[in-house]
């Protein structure tokens, strides 16, 4: 899911290992300055670590840059940082115009769009400007962390964690992750205050494993016409005391990104259960994603959202 959910990749090379245990990592790297992107750019800033973030257009970093700043902001006004700390955390973000300005980066994260394809061009293009023991990260909700892993040069790291908002960390090893990689990362995770959970590199993971086919289910019910929208998600904030109805977190997670997930599921595990509900489909082939494109289970182009069925 773009802001919910997704995975982290570390790699580097053998011989550099026991240098890349004793050097502490300062400087991260973003790529895809999207909702995931600014986020882990946001949380990453204030913990005090320095920041490139990289983007295929300038613009989007821009915009990137004006919603950290907007949540900086609701934080000093809700009295959790100062405003000291918001102008400081903004200092500490820079705008690397090529892949090449990640050459002095500690760790990077890749958080493109959730497609294997797509990624694994970005690593190809990424890996050679790094320095030899640069951790690197992909964003993924649920795509193999030993597969993607296999497309770099240097698979000896990989590692995936969801979104920046959480308090979660998901931590996921490839089959070829050693030992100092894990250890490392999970350092830098909690120097971010979170709290680590591992899991093992099968489809989905555990949070998307349990989650998404929940919210499919509540898609299901909704295409059945058992519930509406509003009783769906009533039913569920309420009768099982979710802070948001699943149909409601579908469109904040994004429905392509659901629907990306459940055909993972489905394909990866071979159990009718996990087949995405065609309603679902239906949407996303629609274009309505959810709250990035103004409509989804929910019409957000008013001043209050509405229900669409």
């Amino acid at each position: 899911m773009d802001d919910m959910v997704q995975g982290a990749a570390i790699l580097a090379d053998t011989d550099s290992q026991q240098e890349a245990e004793a050097e502490p990592i300062r400087k991260i790297g973003i790529i895809g300055a999207g909702q995931m992107g600014s986020g882990i750019a946001h949380v990453v800033a204030l913990s005090g670590y320095d920041v490139a973030l990289h983007d295929v257009a300038k613009e989007r970093v821009d915009a990137a840059m004006a919603t950290i700043d907007k949540n900086l902001a609701r934080q000093v006004a809700s009295g959790k940082i100062r405003d000291e700390d918001r102008k400081k955390a903004l200092s500490r973000i820079s705008y690397a115009e090529t892949l090449a300005g990640f050459g002095d980066a500690d760790l990077v994260v890749e958080a493109a769009t959730e497609d294997e394809t797509v990624k694994r061009k970005i690593f190809v293009a990424l890996c050679p400007f790094l320095k030899s023991d640069a951790i690197v990260a992909t964003n993924t909700s649920s795509i193999s962390i030993t597969r993607l892993a296999a497309s770099t040069d240097r698979p000896e790291r990989f590692i995936m964690n969801p979104a920046p908002v959480m308090e979660l960390v998901e931590l996921i090893r490839g089959i070829a992750t050693e030992d100092v990689t894990f250890g490392r990362t999970k350092d830098f995770v909690e120097t971010l205050g979170k709290t680590v959970a591992v899991s093992e590199d099968f489809p989905a993971f555990m949070v998307n494993r349990i989650l998404l086919p929940m919210i499919n289910e509540a898609v299901y019910t909704l295409y059945e016409g058992v519930g509406s929208v509003d009783a769906i998600d009533t039913a569920m904030r309420l009768g099982a005391h979710h802070p948001m109805g699943p149909l409601q977190l579908a469109d904040f997670i994004g429905l392509d990104t659901c629907l990306s997930i459940m055909q993972v599921l489905y394909e990866g595990l071979a159990d009718s259960k996990y087949r995405p509900c065609p309603l679902l489909v239906k949407y996303v082939e629609a274009g309505w994603l959810g709250r990035k494109t103004k409509r989804g289970f929910y019409d957000y182009r008013g001043d209050k959202p509405m229900p669409t069925r």
